[in-house]
């Protein structure tokens, strides 16, 4: 997934706007220009090119849906989009019978530090700060984050997984997206 400009991000963000108010060329165009990074986040997750098409497939079922609760002051279009669509993969991999990944997941692949075609330097220090963000976090709270949002274990599988209460687990992370917020936004 590479990084987008802020003028590709103004565009998605206009489009799933658009989207919402039921307009369909606009979600044909959004659709156009997400839908290979979103479907790359599903193979991912996944582990399966069929089955990331049908989890993409309702992933999209879902934008056309639920467009109306992005907020573009809260997230763009695209961070919006792909929490979508990974929240539909992570719900397709709790459907199995044994409800676990049958596949190692690389949480670091789901950040492409490459740059896009108009990203530039821009887009390269985004990612750094990021990167210099989630590493202020203690170990415990990266790993449980990056498992939570990425793996989608839930608070109750990484309290076991590290052995703390439910209650620790929760705290964690709820501290750690708050750091991470406070150092990406000041």
């Amino acid at each position: 997934m590479s990084a987008t400009s802020p003028a590709e991000r103004d565009e998605l963000n206009q489009l799933l706007e658009r989207t919402a108010a039921r307009d369909e060329k606009a979600f044909e165009e959004l659709y156009r220009r997400s839908s290979s990074r979103l479907f790359g986040i599903c193979v991912r997750v996944m582990g399966d090119r069929h089955e990331a098409e049908e989890v993409l497939q309702e992933a999209f079922v879902t934008v056309w849906k639920r467009a109306a609760s992005f907020d573009p002051r809260l997230s763009s279009a695209l961070t919006w989009l792909i929490t979508v669509a990974r929240n539909k993969a992570i719900d397709r991999l709790r459907q199995r019978p044994d409800g676990r990944v049958t596949h190692e997941v690389d949480f670091d692949a789901f950040v492409d530090d490459g740059p896009g075609p108009a990203t530039g330097a821009e887009s390269d220090e985004e990612y750094r700060r990021l990167r210099a963000c989630l590493d202020e976090l203690e170990q415990q709270q990266r790993r449980s984050i990056r498992e939570a949002f990425f793996g989608g274990a839930t608070y109750n599988e990484l309290a076991e997984r590290a052995k703390v209460p439910l209650g620790t687990m929760k705290s964690w992370i709820r501290r750690g997206l708050l750091q991470l917020r406070a150092c990406l936004n000041p």
